[in-house]
């Protein structure tokens, strides 16, 4: 878990503006610190350096977008995030071992792959499946407590666990669950995911590490199934609805919203919250 409160400042600062040309300086100003003192805690923390976590994470959400605008050419996406086409290439093969091209022609085929569930064969939905899922749905913000994570998304049922014992006394009949998963697994490392785990809170919450999980226009998938199959529909998403369908998903992040779960069957029903222009 990532408690330090600065530490998460940072990470929802670089988030925010990962499109930007954000310094390590421009962090620590933001959270008050020298650069030197906050290098060290940031690394301290998190395991990774300042500058290797804005890296990484403009890789994969450039990633991500090679995955899900088919459309855009390679150069568009490489300029959103403040790189030349040359340069993009260079830096995109160190990280992934492939060129944004051959990453391109290879993704929809190792999406198939579900990491979290290494013995899940999966095919895709089709856009029709999917369709009748979706509903685009405007959401309000929703005020929460959360914890932040940086691992294996395996891990939640252990976190939920410990986050509900941890915050009982503030849940009741009408509290929500919420999860807001950062990263595709068939692009990023597995045991480097960042997530975190929520319930909706009042607007008079006392409690430290509250935030507002910003609402607006949504492609909501109603999934109902089983934990296993969750994988399966994200990437049916990502990969068919989504470069199918006349909806542009934007810069800010999705989350999803647990209806159901029942504990012993693993049967839940979560709404998948795409966030679209």
């Amino acid at each position: 878990m990532i408690t330090n409160v600065y530490i998460n400042r940072a990470i929802e600062y670089i988030l925010e503006h990962i499109n930007e040309n954000i310094s390590v300086d421009d962090i620590a100003s933001h959270c008050n610190f020298s650069r030197y003192y906050f290098s060290r805690m940031f690394k301290m923390e998190t395991g990774e350096n300042i500058y290797g976590f804005i890296k990484r994470i403009r890789m994969k959400q450039s990633a991500f977008r090679l995955k899900v605008e088919k459309d855009r050419s390679i150069t568009d996406i490489s300029c959103d995030y403040g790189y030349s086409s040359s340069n993009y290439s260079s830096v995109f093969k160190q990280h992934y071992n492939l060129s944004p091209i051959e990453f391109r022609r290879s993704i929809m085929q190792k999406s198939l792959s579900n990491p979290l569930f290494s013995n899940s064969s999966i095919g895709f939905e089709s856009f029709h499946e999917c369709s009748e899922k979706i509903s685009i749905e405007i959401l309000k913000d929703f005020s929460v407590i959360y914890e932040r994570y940086k691992g294996n998304y395996g891990d939640l049922s252990i976190h939920w666990a410990e986050f509900q014992e941890k915050y009982k006394q503030y849940i009741t009949e009408e509290t929500l669950f919420l999860e807001r998963t950062y990263d595709d697994p068939s692009i990023t490392n597995i045991d480097e995911c960042l997530y975190e785990i929520c319930i909706s809170a009042s607007k008079d919450c006392r409690v430290k590490n509250v935030y507002v999980l910003k609402g607006g226009k949504f492609a909501v998938y109603h999934f109902k199934g089983f934990v296993k199959q969750i994988y399966t529909a994200f990437q049916s998403i990502f990969n068919v609805w989504l470069p199918q369908s006349n909806c542009d998903i934007d810069d800010r992040y999705g989350f999803e919203i647990y209806r159901k779960i029942d504990g012993a069957s693993m049967y839940m029903e979560i709404d998948l919250c795409i966030p679209i222009k």
